[in-house]
């Protein structure tokens, strides 16, 4: 590992043991090589710290950090990027799988674009076996050059995962740090997108893994979801509707903080009532694997083989 990689990858984990080695490999045996791969281990009680270990001892890019309690997926993904070094940053999640040029490929963008701040790819929810279930089409306005644009289409348009994106870490050390409310991760990447515009490589190169022992299938309610994300959510002073509302104003508070003009903020707000308006609409807000699946044979290749590094995409 170089002195100071100029990317950093940060990878919280609890009892990952069933995925976990198949995704580092795939991290491992990017083409992209100048990274950290920064592991925050949440107190497992399964054997993820073996697995960690004997990776580490083999690759100087790996350094592993077991936390003495579980303090909840989102303190740890926070923790994580506090350990991190390097200009760019990506979070990465333990049961993921990426093509080998994922990250060559988000670095070149972020390099050929300087007013972009986060990069992703094409992307599809794959099952517990590695199988295709739905491919998908990026249909969000991330890229628009207009602040209040993204941000309308963070809130109205269903879809998107790139929380998991590079980013740039100067700018990620701007925004409020992940919280642990209903849907965090959606306010979260809205204020990103205040910051500036994204950029959606077209290919299909990030793969996110849905099975039953995923934290959203796991804990199916609402406030289950938001224990796991910070054990302090168990108390009665977090009910569900107090999750709701912080979600709310998750929008908001992000709006006010953001370095927009008066008249992009306005903006904001203005569609952020239309939002509050919009709830009923069928859909609204819905998971990327939860939306109506593209045809699994537009893929021209498996995903082992884009894993592998052999040569595809789609169609």
């Amino acid at each position: 590992m170089t002195p100071h990689p100029r990317l950093s990858i940060g990878l919280p984990v609890y009892n990952g043991e069933e995925y976990l080695a198949e995704s580092l490999d795939a991290l491992l045996g990017q083409t992209y090589e100048d990274f950290e791969l920064v592991i925050s281990d949440n107190a497992s009680t399964d054997g993820t710290q073996d697995i960690c270990r004997r990776y580490a001892a083999r690759d100087s890019r790996i350094r592993y950090i077991r936390l003495p309690r579980n303090i909840g997926a989102a303190p740890n993904h926070n923790y994580v990027f506090t350990e991190c070094r390097g200009e760019l940053f990506k979070w990465a999640s333990h049961d993921d799988l990426y093509a080998r040029d994922l990250l060559r490929s988000c670095v070149a963008a972020l390099d050929e674009r300087p007013e972009v701040v986060l990069a992703h790819s094409g992307q599809a929810v794959i099952d517990g076996d590695g199988k295709v279930k739905v491919p998908y089409e990026y249909g969000l306005a991330t890229d628009s050059p207009r602040a209040p644009e993204r941000f309308r289409s963070l809130l109205f348009e269903p879809g998107g995962d790139d929380f998991y994106g590079v980013m740039r870490a100067d700018m990620l050390r701007r925004v409020k740090p992940h919280d642990s409310y209903h849907h965090a991760d959606r306010t979260f990447v809205a204020e990103i997108t205040l910051h500036g515009p994204f950029h959606q490589v077209p290919e299909l190169l990030y793969f996110r893994r849905d099975h039953p022992t995923r934290a959203e299938r796991a804990n199916p309610s609402k406030r289950a979801r938001c224990v796991n994300l910070d054990p302090r959510r168990a108390g009665p002073l977090h009910p569900t509707p107090r999750l709701l509302a912080e979600y709310v104003w998750g929008f908001a508070s992000a709006i006010g903080r953001a370095p927009l003009s008066s008249a992009d903020r306005r903006a904001c707000h203005r569609h952020l009532a239309a939002w509050l308006t919009s709830r009923v609409r069928p859909g609204a807000g819905e998971r990327v694997e939860d939306r109506a699946p593209v045809a699994p044979e537009r893929l021209t290749v498996s995903v082992d083989d884009l894993v592998a590094g052999r040569q595809g995409g789609q169609a």
